[in-house]
């Protein structure tokens, strides 16, 4: 049926980072769900143990829910317009950061 887990560990695949192809077994699973242990129905992906230990671990929380808000706004017309609706939405939702950094100097 599946064969055995050892032998599928010795597949090969991509990194999504750098490109690199290398065996499952040396590579690190990424689901983008967040949830790599419900593995029914998923296309998995791969990151080097480089570029994982590259990828910056904190926490983020509601990221997700603003990338398909910008995306709903932005409508796909250009980059341009996507970083600007990007821009946009985090001010409306976190308040403005470069007056945040003002504020601090006055202090």
């Amino acid at each position: 049926m599946w064969g055995s887990r050892r032998d599928r560990d010795r597949t090969a695949v991509t990194c999504i980072a750098c490109g690199e192809s290398l065996p499952r077994e040396d590579a690190r699973e990424y689901d983008k769900e967040g949830d790599r242990w419900n593995r029914r129905d998923k296309d998995f992906e791969y990151l080097c143990k480089e570029c994982f230990r590259d990828l910056s671990h904190q926490p983020r929380d509601d990221l997700e829910d603003l990338l398909v808000d910008v995306e709903a706004t932005a409508g796909g017309d250009s980059q341009e317009a996507y970083v600007r609706a990007y821009q946009d939405e985090v001010r409306e939702r976190y308040g403005d950061p470069e007056a945040e950094d003002t504020d601090r100097q006055r202090d």
